[in-house]
């Protein structure tokens, strides 16, 4: 038996320290916090935990996250059913969300593009975008797909592939502005950036 297996504290923090983007002394900084939490927050905590890993499940339609089958943005009639935006992770969803310019629908891919780290298409939600663009009564409901990864390297492989993929659809593909810096997160771009380049897309 370890240490991390006989203190619990260090169980704690080596566990925190498995979610992205935090190191092992952020791991134990907030590992120490929750330790000095009140017995109500530590349950509060440990219930929505609970809840977003049984009551959480992938959008039938844009593969985002969501409580019910079809989450409210896809089951929203204001939304302009003839754009969709197409994203890399929920997050980067959430950003441009936040923005109050967009008013279309989204699709998630949940990743990227990765040759050399292994990810390819089948990895991520393409069949089911590729679904969305297929006619309904033999009318295109989707005009135009913009294609709203990073701009880095797998973000534009992405954009490029998604462009070849739905040209045989005759839908038009579009790209966000470079108003993002390079080599950027879509996710902590602020939104005066996303706004403008959203409105500045480009057609692939």
């Amino acid at each position: 038996m370890n240490d991390s297996d006989r203190d619990p504290l260090l169980r704690l923090s080596g566990l925190l320290a498995r979610l992205p983007g935090i190191g092992e002394k952020s791991a134990l900084r907030l590992a120490l916090a929750l330790v000095r939490e009140d017995a109500d927050y530590l349950r509060a905590l440990s219930e929505a935990i609970g809840v977003v890993q049984t009551k959480l499940r992938m959008c039938e339609v844009c593969c985002d996250f969501s409580p019910d089958d079809v989450c409210s943005r896809c089951q929203d009639a204001r939304r302009d059913q003839t754009l969709i935006c197409v994203v890399a992770q929920p997050q980067d969803r959430m950003a441009i969300e936040r923005t109050g310019v967009f008013r279309g629908l989204y699709h998630v891919l949940h990743g990227v593009l990765d040759p050399l780290g292994g990810v390819g298409p089948s990895d991520l939600r393409v069949d089911a975008l590729v679904r969305r663009l297929e006619p309904v009564d033999g009318e295109m409901a989707v005009q135009e797909v913009i294609v709203a990864t990073s701009p880095n390297i797998e973000g534009d492989a992405t954009a490029l592939y998604l462009s070849r993929l739905l040209a045989p659809a005759g839908v038009k593909v579009s790209r966000i502005a470079s108003g993002i810096a390079v080599g950027g997160e879509l996710e902590y771009a602020d939104v005066t950036t996303l706004h403008r380049a959203l409105e500045d897309r480009r057609r692939l």
